[in-house]
C-alpha cells in the first residue's frame, strides 16, 4: 500500500487528507499546529510531529501549503522533509507556488532523486471534500501516468490536466485566478455604474448572464455580492502575493500587462484599507465602499 506524507491541514489540507483515506491510501499527516492532530486521526489518518518524520517512511509526499515561504520552510528548513526523502519517493506540491520560487527546491529534489510534480488545486473546500478539485499538473508525462490514480482521488479525473513540464501547472493556476480576480473587480465597477445609472441590479446580472459578457464569475459567484459575502476562504496578502508573483512573470517574459497590474493595485489598496484578512471578494467591498453604495439588490416583488 502506497504510503502518503501530507502536509498540511488547513481548510483544504484536510479535506484532501480525508479523501486520501478514503481511497484507501495509508496517510501520515503533518502540521505546525499540534491542535491539528485530533483531527487528523479522525479522518484516519496516522500523526507525526515534523515534516521530516512524516516524510522518512513516505513513497509520496503531499505539500498543500499557504504559499512558498512556507513550502521551503517545509522542504528545505530544520526538521524539513526534503532531506528524509528515499530516492524513488515523489514529492508533489498542491500550493499556489511561484513557479521561481520552487525551481531551486524542485532541481534539488531531482539530483537526490526524487521526482517531482506539482498540481495546484482550484475548485475550494467543497470540491476538496468531494474529490472533485480541478488540478493543474506540471512535471514529467511518465511521472504523472504513475499517480494519475492518486490524482484523482483528489480530483475530478475530466479536470486534471497535465499543463506541462515542471512550471506550467503553476503559471497555469496563477493565470485562473488573476482572470477570476480581474472579472470580480471589473464586474464589481460595472455593476456599481449601472446601479448609480438607475438599472435594477437583478435586471442588469440577468442581462449579463445572457450576453457574451457572460462568465462563470457573473453566473456562480455574484450572488455571493449581492449577499455581502466577500468569501472568506483565502486571505487577502496572499491574494496579493498571487498577483505580485504572476505580475512579476509577465515582467520576466517582457509581455504587457498593465490591465492585470490595475486588478494587482486594486487588491493591494483593499489589504491597505482591510488589513491581512480573508475575502477573495473584498476588492469588490472596497469598491463598494469608494462609490458610497453597496450591491445588494431590492427584495423581489410579490
Amino acid at each position: 500500500m502506497l504510503q502518503i506524507a501530507f502536509v498540511a491541514l488547513g481548510g483544504m489540507g484536510l479535506p484532501m487528507c480525508a479523501a486520501l483515506v478514503r481511497a484507501g491510501y495509508q496517510v501520515i499527516a503533518i502540521d505546525k499546529r499540534p491542535e491539528c492532530r485530533d483531527a487528523a486521526v479522525a479522518c484516519g489518518a496516522a500523526w507525526r510531529d515534523t515534516p521530516a518524520q512524516a516524510a522518512s517512511a513516505a513513497s509520496v509526499l503531499i505539500t498543500v501549503l499557504p504559499g512558498p515561504v512556507e513550502v521551503r520552510a517545509v522542504m528545505l528548513g530544520a526538521g524539513g522533509a526534503l532531506e528524509e526523502l528515499a530516492g524513488g519517493a515523489t514529492w508533489i506540491d498542491m500550493t499556489s507556488n511561484s513557479p521561481s520560487a520552487v525551481r531551486p527546491i524542485c532541481e534539488q529534489a531531482i539530483g537526490q532523486g526524487v521526482q517531482v510534480l506539482e498540481a495546484p488545486a482550484g475548485g475550494g473546500i467543497q470540491a476538496a471534500r468531494e474529490g472533485k478539485l480541478q488540478l493543474f499538473v506540471g512535471g514529467e508525462a511518465d511521472t504523472v501516468e504513475r499517480h494519475r490514480g492518486l490524482l484523482e482521488a483528489l480530483g475530478d479525473p475530466t479536470r486534471i490536466v497535465h499543463v506541462g513540464g515542471h512550471g506550467a501547472g503553476y503559471t497555469a493556476k496563477l493565470l485562473v485566478n488573476l482572470l477570476w480576480f480581474g472579472q470580480a473587480v471589473a464586474t464589481a465597477e460595472a455593476l456599481l455604474l449601472g446601479q448609480r445609472a438607475g438599472i435594477d441590479l437583478r435586471v442588469l446580472e440577468q442581462v449579463l448572464a445572457g450576453s457574451s459578457a457572460a462568465s462563470t464569475f457573473i453566473c456562480r459567484d455574484l450572488g455571493a455580492v449581492f449577499h455581502g459575502d466577500y468569501l472568506t476562504s483565502f486571505g487577502l496578502d496572499r491574494i496579493c502575493e498571487e498577483l505580485e508573483t504572476v505580475n512579476a512573470l509577465a515582467r520576466d517574459h517582457q509581455v504587457p500587462f498593465e490591465l492585470s497590474d490595475v486588478v494587482y493595485q486594486t487588491y493591494r489598496r483593499a489589504l491597505a484599507r482591510y488589513g491581512p484578512v480573508d475575502g477573495e471578494l473584498l476588492a469588490a467591498a472596497l469598491l463598494e465602499e469608494e462609490v458610497g453604495q453597496k450591491l445588494r439588490p431590492s427584495p423581489a416583488k410579490d
